[in-house]
């Protein structure tokens, strides 16, 4: 059986009555991210994954893995409301990267995900290279699994750019992260650039373990009545189904240009379907993001379906459970 009543046949956790509307599933085509096995390809994308409001619906600890919200050295608040605005079969946010901080994340976050039996993939957020290097000094010996770097965040030591479109700065900030910690390091790309796979060599060549692409495009809507932005920020990030063209495109370049550098496909999946894509495009594993805001329960979902998918592949399937990828 898959998903079941949450009336009829759903589970109840006997130390908290969460119901889990999926049943517990006997995972048979793992994948390997940087030398780490995930029990299946499938994980939550940074930013759209609350573990307090999915918990109620699933058990965090069946996906491949949680990558949880960026952590900055201190609180954020984040940007202005308001702070997201639909587009066409996207959506588009400028959150700015609101969250407790580390400290936070160590002292509540984490544990918690990790009593959950969670593979976590802690996302590490700065303003500066300062920033990133306090974050991951108080996570290098953490029990988070992995760290993902999100060089997407506009940087002041670097002019105020994002770091994920300077090569230069790039290759500056991995320098300073490498040596703090032997976690695996995945750096988390932005697609706001001409060509991915140069910024994706930099990190490479610079200590990065593993990529993570795409991060959320440049956009804007605008309210026609007033003629201005409908987001206080003027701009967000696009995600959402519209986004898997570019997504898939960015891991199939990647690949190509790189093909040993283990790779996380990000963008517009909502299906088992669509997750095998990124796949035959040359991803190890996908995360799920915008999804999940529509759907709680969408990386659990979709992780069941490819995990059945991948029945009728044995060839891609052996490849992703030996760390290795269809092209």
């Amino acid at each position: 059986m898959g998903r079941v009543s949450m009336s009829e046949n759903a589970t109840t956790n006997a130390n908290d009555n969460h119901i889990n509307i999926y049943e517990a599933h006997e995972w048979k085509h793992p994948t390997k991210v940087a030398g780490v096995t995930w029990k299946n390809p499938v994980g939550t994308a940074s930013g759209t994954f609350q573990y307090a409001a999915v918990r109620w619906f699933y058990d965090v600890s069946e996906l491949g893995a949680v990558s949880t919200k960026g952590c900055s050295p201190v609180p954020w608040e984040g940007n202005q409301s308001p702070r997201t605005a639909e587009g066409p079969a996207s959506n588009l946010n400028a959150v700015g990267l609101q969250n407790p901080g580390v400290d936070h994340y160590l002292e509540d976050d984490l544990p918690k995900l990790k009593a959950a039996g969670a593979l976590v993939v802690a996302n590490v957020a700065g303003h500066c290279d300062d920033d990133y290097m306090q974050v991951v000094a108080k996570l290098a010996d953490s029990t988070a699994d992995m760290l993902e770097i999100n060089v997407s965040c506009p940087n002041v030591t670097h002019g105020g750019m994002s770091v994920g479109t300077d090569p230069v700065a790039l290759a500056s900030l991995m320098d300073k992260l490498r040596p703090m910690t032997d976690k695996p390091l995945v750096v988390k790309l932005t697609p706001n650039v001409t060509d991915i796979t140069v910024p994706a060599r930099a990190a490479v060549e610079h200590g990065a373990d593993a990529l993570s692409m795409i991060n959320t495009l440049l956009g804007m809507r605008l309210d026609i009545r007033t003629g201005e932005p409908i987001i206080a920020n003027k701009t967000g990030g696009v995600s959402g189904p519209a986004v898997l063209p570019i997504g898939i495109a960015a891991v199939y370049r990647t690949r190509t240009a790189l093909p040993d550098i283990p790779i996380i496909g990000i963008g517009g999946i909502d299906s088992g379907e669509k997750a095998l894509e990124y796949l035959y495009a040359g991803a190890n594993a996908v995360e799920v993001g915008a999804a999940a805001l529509f759907d709680p329960v969408a990386p659990l979902r979709i992780a069941r379906e490819l995990d059945d998918l991948l029945d009728a592949r044995p060839e891609l399937a052996a490849k992703l459970a030996a760390g290795k990828t269809w092209r």
